[in-house]
């Protein structure tokens, strides 16, 4: 269970707000929630416990906008800094389960969830259920069945509603899709209710079908083709937000980088054995069909970024060649290859997934918020790979406990 005994003041610390940089600053919570940020250094409580920041910076614990939580996946993600989990697909009862767990202790990542996604019968996700990751989960085929199947989400404790848009066709098998229509009512009718809508879409058509139905976020960008000229500007206009998933897309179509991980040593020796199992998947069995040109969803960012797009930075793990907490990680240095500079992809995970996603009370480092708070060496607000040199994570103001895990 959380204790809020104690008092902790960062002294020193460069600081990234959410939203500026604080070269020289100081950085005091309390009872779970940050007290004091000053530029100025000023008294402290006896009994504070004080923390050189000195040569190190302080971000918000970081948010993965997109993945998908299984048992053990949050106890992974803290121990990397990312504090709070945004799952797009999973088991209502057993997120539950474990979301309720998260609430009682700081060593797992707190988490929101869409639940049960929206999907035909047959169609794009059908697969988690034949493969047992997922027990059967209804879907619909028709608008009529939008708002009951939106009311039952809801009912089941989904945060907000995902859709799925997929034929198959990046992939190479062919499958049946919801339509355009059926997409709109799910919209409409979750917007009625103040939730959010999440779009999976891996081809330019899909995307810009979805962003016409009035869906918030895309989740994924899109691998068949460029961008079409207007789609930026159209995202921006519609302040619809994507999450580019640019590791998960580089892995799944054919240009892995999760042996980068498994070797860079900030990160190996805190990766449990299903983590490390996931990053040696090594390449998939790739359909001719589904071989794509991957440097395309890097330079569609770009484009977003000079359009003024909302950029939120996800990993899509449980997938593999992922890991919770290692792959946001990897995320973030991608967005800075593809155009982003340092600032704008911690923004990406922190102050912008939180906005987007209504959680007011994290991903900024400023009084009254939740002391989730990331200590790393070096400025990563100009080197983005000093993330990864975590020196201490606290959740809901108590630190993270992080062990070097056992090889099997």
């Amino acid at each position: 269970m959380y204790d809020y005994s104690s008092s902790v003041s960062i002294r020193d610390v460069r600081v990234f707000t959410g939203d500026t940089v604080l070269p020289d600053a100081h950085v005091t919570f309390e009872n779970g929630l940050i007290v004091t940020v000053s530029t100025q250094p000023s008294p402290v409580a006896a009994g504070t416990e004080i923390v050189d920041g000195r040569g190190r910076t302080l971000l918000p614990g970081l948010i993965d906008a997109h993945a998908h939580v299984f048992p053990g996946n949050l106890e992974q993600a803290v121990v990397l800094g990312v504090t709070t989990v945004l799952d797009l697909m999973a088991d209502p009862a057993a997120i539950g389960t474990l979301r309720r767990q998260a609430g009682a202790t700081p060593a797992m990542a707190d988490v929101r969830t869409a639940g049960t996604a929206a999907t035909v019968p047959g169609g794009y996700g059908s697969y988690l259920v034949e493969m047992g990751y997922l027990p059967p989960f209804p879907t619909l085929t028709e608008p009529a069945h939008a708002e009951a199947f939106v009311d039952a989400r809801l009912s089941e404790g989904s945060d907000y509603i995902k859709i799925l848009i997929d034929d198959g066709s990046t992939t190479g098998t062919p499958l049946p899709k919801l339509g355009e229509d059926t997409m709109t009512a799910l919209v409409e009718h979750a917007h009625a209710r103040d939730r959010l809508t999440i779009a999976h879409v891996l081809n330019a058509s899909d995307a810009a079908t979805a962003v016409h139905a009035g869906v918030d976020v895309l989740g994924h960008l899109f691998v068949d083709r460029p961008a079409d000229p207007d789609l930026p500007h159209l995202l921006a206009e519609r302040d619809t937000a994507v999450i580019p998933t640019l590791a998960v897309l580089d892995g799944l179509f054919g240009r892995p980088h999760a042996s980068e991980l498994l070797a860079d040593h900030r990160i190996e020796p805190y990766l449990d054995a299903t983590s490390r199992q996931m990053l040696s998947f090594g390449d998939f069995p790739l359909n001719p069909e589904a071989r794509h040109d991957l440097d395309v969803p890097h330079q569609t960012l770009s484009l977003l970024r000079d359009a003024g797009v909302t950029i939120l930075a996800g990993s899509d793990a449980s997938n593999p060649d992922t890991a919770h907490g290692a792959t946001l990680h990897l995320e973030l240095e991608l967005l800075v290859r593809a155009g982003l500079t340092p600032i704008e992809a911690l923004t990406a995970a922190t102050s912008a997934p939180a906005d987007r996603f209504a959680l007011a009370d994290r991903g900024r480092i400023a009084p009254g918020l939740r002391a989730d708070l990331l200590l790393v060496d070096g400025d990563p607000t100009s080197t983005i790979t000093n993330t990864r040199d975590i020196t201490a994570i606290w959740r809901n103001g108590q630190r993270v406990e992080r062990a070097h895990q056992p090889r099997s």
